[in-house]
């Protein structure tokens, strides 16, 4: 059965279904500076992929540091991923942290998660890790 916080991750809950929001959606369109937005589609998912790695590696013990500046959280020139390969990283991802959601005996355990240069490191609990991903990817 699945949970809420698996549906908040990969299903229909809150928002779309992520695999549904990307389904059809064509490089092109995805690399399009749209007016007014700050950063394309193509940003804005490997911004999200970037975060749901940095939070698996937390829930997995790894203290993945916290980008010393905001900018290291989206793409750089040299980070040249193909559209269709970042749409597979991040729905493969979304499957690791919705698989962590349904293990009941996990969700509770204690984690270290860094925070920005200069603030302590915060302890949160994986099921509050996940929570903070499903809104940070809605």
């Amino acid at each position: 059965m699945v949970n809420e916080l698996e549906r908040a991750l990969v299903g229909d809950s809150a928002a779309a279904a992520p695999a549904h929001i990307l389904d059809g959606l064509e490089s092109e369109v995805a690399h399009r500076a749209i007016e007014g937005a700050p950063h394309t589609i193509y940003q804005e998912l490997w911004h999200i992929a970037f975060w749901q790695q940095v939070t698996m590696d937390w829930v997995n013990g790894i203290e993945t540091p916290f980008p010393v500046h905001a900018s290291a959280g989206f793409p750089q020139e040299n980070d040249a991923e193909h559209w269709h390969q970042l749409c597979q990283r991040f729905l493969r991802d979304n499957q690791r942290a919705a698989a962590v959601a349904r293990d009941q005996r996990k969700l509770d355990q204690s984690i270290r998660c860094p925070s920005r240069p200069g603030v302590p490191v915060r302890i949160m609990t994986v099921r509050e890790q996940l929570e903070s991903l499903a809104a940070h990817n809605a």
